[in-house]
């Protein structure tokens, strides 16, 4: 199995030092990749997220990419259907090159309709954007000049140039538990990836993704465990029953709010994970 683990860019904790740190201390540990969180805009009173204050997913990623040189660069997970996609195409595409090709994707479609209203986004046809923006991305990345029509999306594309591409296949992973999530995973997505899937659910969703998609597609989970409020046993009992039920990979994110008992959490969840690392 392959572990993953946040790095500190949400609330009180974030800052330039905090996620130098993270990532070298994530890479200096031996975890596969490190990994950031993304709202855009966030309205005052919603209950959650309960921080509202998130460094830019892409930016803290390419700041990160350069205090590292091993560890894999993933979002967990990009709300798809806010972006632009042309310009975010290009986004991914210089942090990929930027990073010698270590950028994982992953991607939803969102779920707080305040944040869509901010950014003059419409929230009913979030799925289907979200479908058209993946086919645009990869429009964006492999054909030049590009002859994709987009389907949803408002863009003039064909015939356009969005250079330099990357090189090769940046791994789209498709996130989300419901239905319609794993059928866009199935259907477009190169990985899945769930979060806090209860271990009595996951065996019926892996045994679908795999059916569908072969032994060689990712399947990951995100877990918000934290070592110094969490039972271990729990943990490790949790980690053994995704394993078994054929996740391949965690991605592990503490709750602490202060960086150096948030880095002393990450140290102890590694020392946790060790006897499942592949």
């Amino acid at each position: 199995m392959k572990f993953g683990v946040h790095i500190p860019q949400i609330g009180r904790k974030a800052g330039p030092e905090a996620v130098r740190r993270g990532a070298r201390q994530a890479e200096d540990l031996g975890f596969d990749s490190i990994w950031v969180n993304d709202h855009l805009a966030i309205p005052h009173d919603a209950p959650y997220p309960p921080s509202k204050s998130f460094y830019e997913p892409l930016i803290t990623l390419t700041w990160a990419a350069a205090a590292t040189s091993r560890v894999k660069l993933g979002t967990s997970v990009l709300v798809l259907p806010l972006r632009i996609p042309a310009h975010l195409a290009k986004e991914l595409a210089t942090l990929d090159l930027l990073s010698e090709g270590r950028l994982i994707l992953g991607i939803g479609v969102g779920w707080m309709e305040g944040e869509f209203d901010a950014m003059g986004v419409p929230f009913d046809d979030r799925g289907a954007r979200t479908d058209d923006i993946i086919n645009i991305l990869r429009a964006c990345w492999t054909e030049d000049p590009i002859i994709y029509e987009p389907k949803i999306v408002t863009a003039a594309l064909e015939g356009i140039r969005t250079l330099p591409q990357p090189g090769r296949k940046i791994p789209i992973w498709v996130g989300g538990v419901s239905a319609p999530a794993r059928r866009r995973a199935i259907a477009l997505g190169d990985g899945w990836h769930g979060t806090r899937v209860p271990v009595e659910e996951v065996s019926a969703m892996t045994v679908e993704l795999r059916a569908a998609r072969g032994p060689e597609f990712p399947l990951t989970m995100r877990v918000f465990w934290d070592p110094f409020e969490d039972d271990h046993d729990m943990i490790k009992a949790t980690t053994q029953a995704y394993a078994e039920a054929g996740i391949d990979g965690m991605i592990m994110e503490p709750r602490q709010r202060n960086l150096d008992d948030w880095l002393r959490a990450v140290e102890a969840l590694w020392t946790l994970m060790r006897p499942w690392r592949g």
